[in-house]
């Protein structure tokens, strides 16, 4: 017992180390801010040389010589200027340290619990947070997993003292559609057992679809009738939004054969749903496209899903989709490597995608698929004032992300990381004695 609670103890101090140490020395700063002769990537109405006006939060105007007697001037003159990218899948704020179980709280107990909202766990002093913030990312879709029906996700800015300060209003329901293939090379399972396994997994996810919409006629006949009746059922409570097709059902799934599977599901359910991972979209490409289903893919920056794939299969995927007419928005599916969405945006570039479809996917497709398109995803008048300036294509490792702007906030670019190099670069007294 003595042995544990050293354990513990010594644990919370690692945590309150790091998190002391690494996040920025430098608040942020609010105010009316005025960007002068930048290029401006909008993503919705092309790109040209002008003025951005930032004032309460959002976008106040756009265009040429803009004037605020009470603006803080900032010179754009050579410098790029996008709106902050969104990584549409990740488990930032979920996850501390990935070798300590006690950090991570992506994963509750449970095959059923919907309920389980991501947002409530957030934590908003994470360390990587303000490593992910350095390279452009300025909202994020941070999401629950580890079961059938693992929670829900929600959209949250990387700028806030709270969890709900963070919230970008916007959540979804996260599903694993049943896997049928092996589930890795050390399955040694009989092709028999394989089949009999995802036939139970699909029965189950059907007796609960069953109940959810039972459930979803009981309330809504009370409703009709006005009857007072008890809503005790949290799980189910959650899942109302999805029936009602008033939020999209997420629902994990990777293999072409699964893909194919899920298609018909929810045709069947008739739901709204994007799937996520579709790591072997570009197999059935055609088919999500005749289905209308939006897709989360990534990360780009992974190996093939099958060992007789082509080596770029995975940084192809997003590419093929896009062209057959799928919108596409892309994660990273990580805590401390969500800082690599813009890398991972750039290889989906080079391999077929395009640099002006890859910055879609990592800003106005995703918003459109969360459904916050009218507050984010792009440079327009009215929209939140998540943005940033760059002295270049921010999906080339050597652009440097000069300004940072999240709902209007002037945010230093600092991090643990940044705070390290300095602190080692510059040594005082140095190595001399």
């Amino acid at each position: 017992m003595l042995n544990r609670l050293k354990y513990i103890f010594v644990l919370m101090l690692t945590v309150w180390v790091v998190t002391v140490n690494g996040q920025q020395v430098k608040k942020a700063s609010n105010g009316i801010f005025l960007l002068r002769n930048g290029m401006l990537h909008t993503v919705t109405h092309g790109t040209f040389s002008g003025d951005i006006l930032i004032k309460d939060g959002k976008i106040a105007d756009m265009g040429s010589s803009l004037s605020d007697v009470n603006a803080i001037i900032i010179d754009c003159t050579g410098k790029h200027v996008y709106p902050g990218l969104i990584d549409a899948g990740c488990r930032l704020g979920l996850s501390e340290i990935g070798s300590i179980s006690l950090t991570k709280d992506y994963a509750e107990h449970g095959t059923f619990i919907p309920q389980m909202k991501a947002l409530t766990a957030i934590n908003p002093n994470a360390v990587a947070i303000p490593v992910t913030r350095v390279n452009g990312v300025t909202t994020v879709f941070s999401k629950p997993e580890g079961s059938t029906f693992p929670g829900t996700g929600a959209v949250i800015d990387l700028f806030g003292y709270t969890p709900e300060q963070m919230s970008a209003g916007s959540e979804g329901v996260i599903m694993e559609f049943p896997a049928t293939g092996r589930r890795n090379k050390w399955d040694r399972r009989s092709e028999k057992d394989i089949e009999t396994d995802a036939e139970k997994s699909l029965k189950k996810i059907n007796d609960i679809w069953s109940d959810i919409y039972n459930y979803h006629r009981m309330d809504s006949l009370a409703s009709a009738q006005k009857l007072v009746w008890n809503r005790n059922n949290a799980a189910m409570d959650a899942m109302l939004p999805v029936v009602r097709k008033e939020q999209p059902l997420f629902i994990e799934v990777n293999a072409q054969g699964d893909i194919e599977s899920a298609i018909k599901w929810v045709k069947a359910k008739n739901i709204r749903a994007v799937f996520s991972g579709v790591a072997e979209g570009w197999r059935v490409a055609d088919k999500l496209a005749a289905a209308r289903i939006p897709v989360i893919t990534g990360p780009v920056l992974s190996l093939p899903h099958r060992e007789n794939d082509r080596y770029d299969a995975a940084y192809t995927n997003a590419a093929k989709m896009a062209k057959a007419g799928v919108k596409v928005a892309l994660r990273t599916n990580n805590a401390e490597n969500t800082r690599n969405l813009p890398f991972n945006a750039g290889f989906a570039a080079a391999y077929g995608m395009g640099v002006d479809e890859a910055l879609k996917a990592v800003t106005m497709n995703a918003a459109e698929i969360f459904g916050i398109d009218q507050l984010y995803g792009s440079l327009d008048k009215g929209k939140i004032a998540n943005l940033f300036i760059s002295d270049g294509d921010p999906f080339e490792p050597g652009t440097q992300i000069e300004r940072l702007f999240i709902r209007g906030w002037d945010i230093p670019l600092e991090s643990r990381q940044t705070l390290l190099n300095d602190e080692f670069l510059h040594r005082t007294p140095g190595l001399a004695r």
